[in-house]
């Protein structure tokens, strides 16, 4: 089996992400959208599903970056960035 699809980050590490993104979370459902947090690789790369308006936002990279993973990095700087996965 690859060990990458076996790894599931530590709570503590998931539970301070997560509190990252619901310091913004107010923001994007402002705006009819949201993020959710599936999973940090060993890599550090935080991987999120864009919820509503977020996922078909033509700017939502530019959210992304500007807003969620400098929110992130910052929260958590060991995080090395953070991308937008599609939810199976």
């Amino acid at each position: 089996m690859n060990q990458e699809l076996e790894y599931r980050a530590e709570p503590e590490l998931l539970r301070r992400v997560d509190e990252a993104l619901d310091s913004i979370r107010p923001y994007l459902k402002a705006d009819g959208g949201s993020v959710r947090l599936i999973d940090i690789t060993p890599d550090m790369v935080v991987e999120l599903e864009l919820l509503g308006a977020c996922g078909e936002c033509p700017i939502s990279e530019m959210t992304l970056r500007a807003g969620i993973e400098q929110t992130v990095k910052r929260a958590v700087p060991a995080v090395s960035r953070v991308e937008a996965i599609k939810s199976h």
